[in-house]
């Protein structure tokens, strides 16, 4: 017999700190399970195989992208097997692959936005991000205990889908980091504020924004714009597929493929087959 919580949305919030989800994940499973529940307009002993995937199709009727998809279809399993207990897997899988390329900086506009950064201290956060290719979340949680400077990597600790990942540290920003945390203990934090605790990542979002206008980039930038044009900079200088899923932390090589696209053809090496004729 299947379980019934009486809240719902507390069986679920408790199953996913069980397994240590964020709190983000928490809010996107809550809202995507609502949302189904009330398309169906059933208790959730009625619900049926059926009524998760007209649910889908009306979703994919109203033009969502498929990572939107994707998510919707992940929360509704989780509620089913592992909150309720109660195997209702259907076999539907969209495309991960966005409707848009990733904006990434070219080199030189990398140059120029660290160039635009004057407190050395942001400065050195931002070199940081984009060297190592690490979401700003993971930046402002590093510890000082992360990172084997003497070996040229460290760890981002429980990161997206609480996973454990290596990143690489990049030679040219070994003495400022070791200057850095030279009185600090093993717990410390990397990079703390004025008042010795955590930057925020509102405060990461303004330092990018400003020094992209003021190096006079058109783009969009971000922080996760570091983050696609370290993936992309690595494509382009050779590295493999692997390599750089392994370094992002992607679960599936076909999300960092994206970065294929968005890396210059010459230096994916791909010759037109007239070429050879």
């Amino acid at each position: 017999m299947v379980y019934i919580p009486v809240d719902v949305n507390e069986a679920i919030r408790r199953e996913c700190r069980r397994r240590r989800y964020s709190e983000r994940t928490i809010k996107t499973y809550i809202y995507c399970v609502t949302k189904f529940l009330r398309f169906s307009g059933k208790g959730l002993d009625k619900v049926s195989k059926k009524d998760v995937r007209l649910f889908l199709e009306s979703l994919s009727e109203e033009g969502k992208a498929g990572n939107t998809m994707n998510v919707y279809h992940m929360a509704i399993r989780f509620l089913f097997e592992d909150v309720l207990d109660k195997r209702i897997w259907i076999d539907i899988k969209y495309s991960k692959i966005p409707e848009k390329l990733p904006v990434f900086l070219e080199k030189e506009e990398i140059k120029n936005l660290l160039n635009s950064i004057h407190n050395p201290t942001h400065k050195l956060m931002v070199q940081f991000m984009y060297s190592a290719g690490l979401r700003v979340s993971e930046l402002v949680n590093l510890k000082v205990g992360d990172m084997e400077l003497d070996k040229n990597y460290g760890w981002v600790r429980k990161g997206k889908g609480n996973k454990d990942r290596l990143f690489i540290i990049a030679d040219s920003l070994k003495s400022e980091l070791l200057q850095l945390v030279e009185t600090k203990k093993v717990g410390d934090l990397v990079f703390s504020n004025n008042r010795g605790g955590e930057y925020s990542s509102k405060t990461l979002q303004e330092i990018i924004k400003l020094a992209a206008k003021t190096s006079k980039i058109k783009k969009k930038v971000s922080c996760h714009t570091l983050r696609h044009s370290f993936a992309t900079h690595l494509i382009q200088d050779g590295y493999s597929v692997s390599e750089v899923q392994t370094l992002l932390g992607h679960k599936s090589p076909e999300t960092t493929f994206i970065y294929l696209h968005t890396a210059s053809p010459t230096m994916i090496k791909i010759k037109s087959p007239l070429d050879n004729l």
